[in-house]
């Protein structure tokens, strides 16, 4: 029988799963649970994961997102080939703004949904979802024909999330950070610690991204933060599931892989077909556009008792006997005093109010189809 540590399989750390600028310092604040994202530990509750959410809505919490790798892409040809990863229309992106895309395969499938930020005109990052993409980008990058350098630069983001997480940064920076925008950026530092700001995040609530240019000083940054978080009820966090889920954020891998297109996932505002560019799967985002798609995803409620935890399978979705598709994530939001979830389903079902039965791992459960998102953001 596996050794188990805080309830869960103990897991040995290695060095081909790497440690974050900041992992000694979760470890130290008593984070007691990590998953493995982009090839590197991502803490995943600290007290628990209902306290750990009620801190984020109350006050606000701090995450170690190291996870997320940044492809750099510079160079003369930067700006046209970052249009090539996207079927976003970049054309009026401009310095300093950022970007939520999608990534598409030649068949038009998401490969990663990242945020993309603007440094310079010819200087951009990508702050990715869980997958390989830098290899995606630099062999893009290889054969495009195109002026352009894509490496992964020291850069470890830490994302400070939360209705305070604005009383925290002022106490950081200034009053002048009130002055950044919603999905916009600066380059600044802390104590000659190299950052860039943004002012987004993953949690539905008001927060920024801190994105650290120099890892030595992982450690440095945290408690600095923490520190300045104290009058403010800061405590480590991490990416909140029941909170995304409540807000309508859809996680790739977990809601949608590579076979579903932005018109599955209901994201087609992030696709451009009318623009001059070109960018990897137009030809075949214009044949589903025209065709239209046989399934998507919508928001369900779950009936039954409280789900104990995040599913950790997809779950068969099945009506009159047949299969329809599959819940992809489902959690009990603590607010809503309801199971709520993603399912990818025939569009034949998808209409507010229909229902069907999903073969979970706690029995037969009733899902029926609601208004996405289940509370809104508070982001901007």
């Amino acid at each position: 029988m596996a050794e188990k540590r805080n309830g869960l399989p103990f897991t040995a750390l290695a060095t081909r799963v790497r440690k974050s600028p900041y992992f000694e310092a979760t470890e130290r604040w008593g984070c007691k649970g990590y998953s493995v994202y982009n090839h590197m530990w991502l803490p995943l509750w600290y007290e628990s994961p209902e306290a750990d959410y009620w801190n984020l809505v109350d006050h606000c919490s701090l995450w170690d997102v190291a996870v997320q790798r940044q492809v750099e892409i510079t160079g003369p040809d930067a700006a046209r080939f970052a249009q090539l990863l996207t079927p976003r229309n970049l054309s009026k992106c401009a310095v300093n703004q950022c970007k939520y895309i999608l990534m598409t395969n030649a068949r038009g499938g998401c490969v990663n949904d990242p945020v993309l930020l603007r440094l310079a005109e010819n200087h951009f990052w990508i702050s990715l979802a869980d997958s390989d993409m830098i290899y995606w980008c630099q062999g893009l990058a290889y054969n495009s024909g195109l002026d352009v350098q894509v490496r992964e630069p020291d850069v470890s983001p830490l994302q400070l999330q939360g209705p305070k997480s604005i009383q925290v940064m002022d106490a950081l920076f200034g009053k002048d950070i009130w002055d950044l925008k919603y999905y916009w950026n600066l380059e600044t530092e802390l104590d000659g610690i190299p950052l860039v700001i943004s002012r987004t995040g993953w949690s539905s609530e008001r927060g920024y991204e801190l994105y650290l240019r120099d890892g030595s000083r992982g450690e440095e940054l945290w408690e600095r933060v923490m520190e300045a978080g104290k009058p403010f009820s800061i405590a480590p966090g991490s990416p909140s599931t029941i909170r995304r889920i409540e807000g309508g954020i859809i996680s790739y891998a977990a809601d949608f892989i590579h076979k579903d297109t932005p018109y599955h996932i209901g994201l087609d505002r992030l696709v451009d077909l009318n623009m001059d560019a070109e960018f990897v799967g137009k030809d075949a985002l214009r044949k589903v556009a025209e065709k239209g798609v046989t399934r998507k995803l919508i928001g369900v409620e779950i009936d039954g008792e409280p789900l104990p935890e995040v599913n950790a399978d997809w779950w068969p979705a099945n009506a009159g006997g047949a299969r329809i598709g599959e819940l992809r994530s489902a959690i009990y939001s603590p607010r809503l005093e309801k199971n709520i979830g993603f399912a990818m389903v025939k569009t034949s079902h998808t209409e507010n109010g229909s229902s069907f039965e999903l073969n979970t791992a706690h029995g037969t459960r009733q899902a029926n189809v609601v208004p996405l998102p289940f509370i809104p953001k508070t982001a901007v």
